[in-house]
């Protein structure tokens, strides 16, 4: 199979989500040529606020190519959002369980079938104070390196002035209208890798090589130079201590 076909959920999940992001907010909407018309790969992408989500998949469903996103286990619980969920194909993690590496196995089996698996490398919103992507977890570098598929940097901002990440205060400001941008770049060029064992020196170059190609993308939407290190929040739990 050389792409995902769009089924019922997915066009549901349309119906749901893209209206009030086309009324709410304003598009700036780049790179789109470089999602690959068919054959499976890899999209990483930063992750500073909770509507982004929303507003990476409105993008990525407008190309043709929709994503499977790695998704908690436990939000596959609830009933209507668990068969959305899995009627989408999104991938379960089980996070602190033997079961971790089955997400995976079963993202190199998307993409072996010819599907977009949509990895967020930092596991979690950014924690650094200028909102720069931060070090990168190892999962995308492993699933890439084991499948040689291409892997897509995006970079997104405007979803986190429309909904600030970790904010003192439940703030939504949706006025002015707040423009998304998306921005995706060519494949990151992984081939000196392969072949290699995957061990962690090589998983750690591989995503820091993954996190720089998104750093730089994003300060081309914010007009400003990224960071020479990034954020790494164990070393910040580690001095605060």
């Amino acid at each position: 199979m050389s792409r995902r076909r769009i089924g019922f959920w997915y066009r549901l999940a349309a119906v749901i989500a893209k209206p009030p992001l086309v009324v709410l907010f304003k598009r700036d909407w780049q790179g789109m040529e470089h999602i690959p018309a068919v054959g499976g790969f890899i999209t990483a992408v930063n992750h500073n606020s909770y509507l982004d989500p929303l507003s990476y998949a409105h993008f990525q469903y407008n190309s043709g190519r929709v994503p499977r996103f790695l998704a908690k286990a436990p939000l596959f619980k609830p009933r209507f959002l668990g068969a959305m969920l899995r009627g989408t194909g999104q991938i379960p993690v089980y996070r602190e369980s033997t079961d971790a590496a089955n997400a995976f196995r079963s993202a190199v089996d998307a993409i072996n079938s010819g599907e977009c698996v949509a990895f967020y490398p930092e596991g979690t919103l950014t924690r650094d104070p200028e909102m720069w992507p931060m070090v990168g977890k190892t999962g995308v570098a492993r699933v890439a390196l084991m499948t040689k598929a291409p892997v897509i940097p995006v970079a997104q901002w405007g979803a986190n002035e429309a909904v600030p990440p970790y904010a003192k205060e439940n703030k939504v400001r949706l006025f002015p209208r707040k423009t998304l941008k998306v921005l995706a770049g060519p494949p990151v060029d992984l081939s000196a890798y392969y072949g290699q064992e995957l061990t962690a020196d090589v998983l750690k170059e591989a995503t820091d090589v993954i996190m720089a190609s998104i750093s730089d993308l994003l300060g081309e939407l914010r007009g400003a130079t990224p960071p020479s290190e990034r954020f790494d929040p164990r070393k910040q739990r580690g001095t605060s201590k």
